[in-house]
């Protein structure tokens, strides 16, 4: 294994440009733009500036990243860092509803559009008070779908008239919060999931003497694509059959509380990648509507739930990862759709509500980190052996002689064998481990000679199509997966990841990236390729003795941190919030460090202060016994208080 401090500056062995036909002399940020994509999944938020430095933007603000990061770790605030951009979080706000109000002023709407933002996408609190805060122009509200986000919600808002929709199953206690949220001010919806719950509403809001505002989810039977494609439809978790919403109908009726109707609820999916499924499921929504009007429920709303996707891929395609369609696309076609359905059957336009909190969020949160370490799969040198070379390990010498483009099959082939050959003989004890060592090098050797020839083959052989992956480098970067990136492991979710500087020299090293936790999931090996959609690894550029290489991953401000787990203990990252100023400079406005290993014992059930008391008994002991002197137990017990109080992650010393 290669150290950051052990690689040579400059182009080493093996290295060259990723991109055919550039040289790394002529590479530009252009380039580098074009290989990772920026402008493609970026939304106008992310740049690569003429020093090569990835910049974040907004407003014809531009701030690099690297920047961000010198002034944290100058605060003490190391890597892995969660960087949340207040700028692109408002921006964000701003366009979904400006775009709606562009939409519905163009398609001649005859009512208004409000957002509410799903708390259950961030539950941060940074994160939800500043959507509370800039989204109060455009009483922008917050979707709930439990009783702590029911309180969150309370203490954020503030502008009169702003919605709460209330999902998820609800008790006697969050009825009544929600209850109360309407008397201080605030239009709260009950929507019925199931229709069990609607008894409760009835009791405990005559129990209260404040009529309930209620809605109902409906279960949609429209198809749609992409990977949340199961929230509809007959065995969909949540929301009413038709024969259970036409009891909910008769049980309003029979109680005289139907004018309390007054919200449908029809959530497609999640990250829909085709605006035409979209299409398609408003108007089975809008038939919905048609009907309990008819029935006479007072509705006024319809809630068309999530939905919006994240172009992750950048490709602009109805691929899981990615949408065929713009926001101004998105918001005129539900326009569009909702005023020409309603209008054929003399119905009245409703309040358009949507639950989008993906592409509210994902944009404004970024995970950097520090490569720690590299591993190279490329021959080193070695000290010659005294004693005289074994048969097989001439025999392996033989093939560079023979290594031709039209013989690289049978090159393979015959490494291979001689690689097993010595192996069976080191494990058999007829060889010994300097031997196996040179074995081992000159295999690579000849690999890495037959990957420089595989590009000039009209036809590759099956067996050397993914041998390039095979040699490709390994980059420990200082974060776990698992607690920053779950959805990577857990669904093959792609995010965007690039350096964020040196853009302006060429990336020669092909890699993949593994995390610091001890698990073999831990790793991160399909990237987005602009051209073919996804490759199984990323370019990047040689270590530096002496210089830190920072990456950063993007879109990851939906759901990442609220999935988090705590494998092998590592906890929550560093965060800082900044928000950019137009000359150019930007304020910390918040900071959080991150757990120390004290806070997630606890998480486990430790107690630290317990563990404190039994290490120093421990240290004790040892005194008595001889093993240390007093003075060393002084030592021993220091380093395990400072260690309990530091971060769970990679720290390097100071120099």
């Amino acid at each position: 294994m290669t150290t950051a401090s052990e690689v040579p500056s400059g182009n080493t062995r093996g290295e060259k440009p990723v991109r055919n036909g550039n040289h790394p002399e002529e590479w530009s940020v252009a380039d580098s733009a074009e290989i990772y994509g920026v402008q493609r999944w970026g939304n106008d938020y992310f740049n690569i500036n003429a020093e090569g430095l990835l910049a974040a933007r907004t407003l014809n603000v531009e701030v690099p990243l690297l920047d961000i990061v010198e002034g944290a770790t100058e605060r003490e605030l190391g890597m892995p860092l969660l960087l949340r951009i207040e700028n692109i979080l408002d921006a964000q706000v701003l366009r979904l509803n400006e775009a709606f109000q562009a939409a519905i002023r163009d398609g001649g709407y005859k009512n208004v559009y409000r957002g509410v933002y799903p708390i259950k996408v961030n539950q941060q609190a940074q994160v939800v008070e500043e959507v509370a805060a800039f989204g109060a122009r455009f009483q922008h509200g917050f979707e709930v779908g439990s009783k702590p986000e029911m309180i969150a919600a309370l203490a954020m808002l503030e502008q009169p008239g702003s919605l709460i929709i209330c999902n998820g199953y609800k008790d006697a206690e969050f009825i009544e919060l929600g209850l109360y949220a309407g008397k201080l001010g605030f239009n709260c919806f009950f929507v019925l999931e199931t229709p069990a719950e609607l008894p409760v509403i009835i009791e405990r809001s005559r129990a209260l003497g404040i009529a309930p505002a209620i809605g109902v989810r409906i279960k949609m039977n429209t198809p749609v694509g992409g990977h949340w494609n199961k929230t509809g439809g007959d065995r969909g978790v949540f929301g009413l059959t038709t024969t259970q919403l036409i009891d909910v109908i008769d049980e309003l009726k029979r109680e005289d509380m139907l004018d309390c109707l007054q919200l449908l609820h029809c959530h497609l999916g999640s990250q829909i990648p085709n605006i035409r499924d979209i299409r398609s499921g408003i108007v089975e929504a809008c038939r919905y509507y048609v009907d309990l009007c008819e029935e006479g429920a007072r509705l006024t709303h319809i809630d068309l739930g999530g939905g919006l996707a994240v172009d992750y891929t950048g490709s602009k395609s109805s691929d899981d990862q990615s949408r065929n369609y713009s926001l101004e696309e998105y918001c005129a076609d539900i326009v569009e759709a909702l005023k020409s359905t309603l209008d054929s059957y003399e119905v009245a336009h409703p309040v358009i509500v949507t639950e989008s909190g993906r592409a509210t969020v994902a944009y404004s949160s970024v995970l950097l980190f520090n490569i720690l370490d590299v591993n190279h799969f490329e021959p080193i040198p070695l000290p010659q052996s005294n004693n005289p070379e074994h048969p097989q390990l001439q025999q392996m010498r033989d093939i560079l002689a023979y290594l031709k483009p039209d013989r690289l099959q049978e090159c393979y082939n015959d490494a291979f064998f001689h690689r097993q050959e010595v192996r069976e003989l080191f494990k058999r004890g007829q060889i010994d481990l300097r031997s196996c060592a040179v074995a081992e090098n000159l295999y690579l050797d000849v690999l890495q000679r037959i990957s420089a020839e595989v590009d000039k083959l009209d036809r590759v052989p099956a067996e050397l199509e993914n041998l390039k992956v095979s040699l490709a480098d390994i980059y420990y970067g200082n974060f776990s997966l698992f607690q920053s990136l779950p959805d990577i492991w857990a669904i093959g979710q792609m995010f965007p990841i690039m350096p964020i500087h040196r853009l302006k020299e060429a990336p020669t090293r092909e890699a993949v990236i593994a995390d610091i936790t001890c698990d073999c999931d831990g790793k991160i090996d399909r990237f987005i390729d602009v051209w073919e959609g996804s490759r199984q690894t990323l370019p990047l550029h040689s270590l530096r003795e002496g210089e830190e290489y920072y990456l950063g991953v993007f879109l990851v401000g939906a759901y990442q941190e609220t999935l988090g787990d705590l494998h092998n203990l590592f906890g929550d990252t560093n965060v800082v919030s900044v928000r950019m100023n137009k000359d150019g400079s930007f304020d910390l406005v918040k900071e959080i460090h991150g757990d120390t290993i004290a806070d997630v014992l606890s998480y486990v059930e430790y107690q630290p202060r317990e563990m404190q008391l039994r290490h120093r008994d421990l240290a004790e002991r040892a005194v008595k016994e001889g093993r240390i002197s007093a003075r060393e137990r002084q030592t021993i017990i220091r380093a395990f208080n400072a260690s309990l109080n530091g971060y769970t992650y990679y720290e390097k010393e100071d120099s």
